[in-house]
């Protein structure tokens, strides 16, 4: 298995998908992104996501009336050290350029336009259609547990 290899100082955008592997410690990528969150609790790598991984990250704990798991993912995302980045306008305007240019969905669009927004380093996910946006630095989740 692979390993995510960040830089100190390195700014890094998650996507939802990658909350959601780490909260809910999903047994494929969770050993890969633990030493991300230790990185980050040592102050080594700052972290950051779109105010919208709290909608898509909140939507199956709140089907399934799981109290707890809607509790534990608000924290992360509120109360942590990672930084939500507020939806803009000129966030919206250049996602909607990304839909028109790229063809990523809305919610992807709104992910990429924010990651370029604040300069990141390295894109986190598991979503191959990122490779698109030639500006974003995305790393793929699967390509990196694949790798020896």
């Amino acid at each position: 298995m692979g390993e995510l290899n960040f830089q100190p100082s390195s700014l890094v955008y998650v996507d939802a998908q990658i909350i959601i592997y780490s909260v809910e410690k999903f047994p494929n990528y969770f050993p890969a992104l633990e030493s991300m969150w230790f990185k980050l609790k040592a102050s080594e790598i700052k972290l950051v996501t779109s105010e919208l991984a709290l909608l898509e990250t909140l939507v199956m704990p709140l089907r399934q009336a799981d109290v707890k798991l809607v509790q534990t993912y608000e924290q992360l995302l509120l109360e942590t050290d990672i930084q939500l980045i507020p939806i803009s306008q000129k966030i919206l305007r250049d996602a909607a350029i990304l839909r028109a240019t790229v063809n990523l969905k809305t919610p992807d669009a709104i992910h990429a336009a924010t990651a370029l927004s604040a300069n990141c380093t390295f894109f986190l996910t598991n979503d191959r259609a990122f490779r698109n946006v030639s500006k974003l630095s995305a790393t793929i989740l699967d390509d990196v547990i694949a790798s020896p």
